[in-house]
């Protein structure tokens, strides 16, 4: 059987016309872009990779809360606009991101590290030593 398809010629007629589309119930939350990362994990703990292109260093924050890392950071609207120039179309994000997730096992805060470099933040995330049990002399 084939497949049938909804032909609309007035969308034809349209499209390209306008030099920015028309949107009807946009939803900028549903547009936020997600940030991508990777988690690997190595004998000494985890390691993250986050992109987050476009953001400065300062507009970065990671929170480290037991095993949960948080981390979240926003892109500044730039507000430069010469003389006699006029924006005709902007697709890039500016806003507030952020992605929390929970590894394993504890964080060691304290030896953790960070680097931010061409767009990637990368943390080295060590485990917290898992206390051993000790074992009471009864007297």
């Amino acid at each position: 059987m084939s497949n049938l398809t909804r032909h609309d010629p007035l969308e034809d007629f349209f499209r390209g016309f306008f030099v920015r589309p028309v949107e009807f119930g946009s939803n900028a939350a549903a547009d936020a872009p997600q940030m991508r990362v990777d988690v690997k994990e190595n004998a000494e703990g985890y390691e993250v990779l986050a992109e987050l292109p476009g953001i400065a260093k300062d507009d970065i924050h990671v929170h480290i809360d037991g095993p949960v890392v948080s981390i979240s950071a926003e892109r500044k609207q730039e507000k430069e606009v010469k003389n006699g120039e006029r924006v005709l179309r902007t697709e890039r994000y500016f806003g507030k991101v952020s992605r929390s997730f929970q590894l394993g096992q504890e964080i060691d805060e304290g030896q953790s590290s960070a680097s931010f470099v061409d767009g990637v933040l990368t943390l080295k995330l060590p485990r917290k030593p898992t206390a051993q049990a000790k074992r009471l002399s009864i007297s």
